[in-house]
């Protein structure tokens, strides 16, 4: 069972689906286990465990009775980052730009963060925050 996976609630469901089945096989050595391009679900799995899932808002919307609220609100700091451990940060964000991907902050290392620590962050093709880190040494 899983314990904790980020679910991610997405407007454009086929164009973000694409996205993380391209990067995240590459990325963390995650595999599809259910969902296509024309769902409004799915899920990456590593070593039996989700480690994303992305769910059509529209489907959330209609549970949790929001429908009459906007779906986002002014510009406002990011309230959540899906934060991905690589072994390679420069060349994970490369393959995440090659897919669609914004850069926000390049490949950098942040010792003030962690020993040997280095980081880039990037936002989804819908804007979502994504870190990868990798601790080197």
């Amino acid at each position: 069972m899983d314990a904790l996976h980020p679910r991610l609630l997405v407007d454009r469901f086929p164009e973000m689906f694409e996205f993380y089945q391209a990067v995240l096989p590459a990325l963390i050595g995650a595999q599809l286990v259910k969902g296509t391009a024309d769902g409004y679900y799915a899920n990456w799995d590593v070593d039996g465990q989700a480690v994303l899932v992305l769910f059509g808002r529209a489907g959330m919307t209609a549970v949790a009775g929001t429908g009459g609220l906007p779906a986002k609100a002014g510009p406002a700091q990011d309230s959540v980052m899906f934060v991905c451990r690589v072994d390679d940060v420069d060349a994970g964000a490369q393959l995440c730009v090659r897919h669609g991907a914004t850069l926000v902050a390049p490949a950098t290392d942040r010792p003030d963060w962690g020993p040997t620590l280095r980081t880039a962050h990037l936002r989804d093709p819908e804007g979502h925050l994504i870190e990868l880190q990798s601790y080197e040494g």
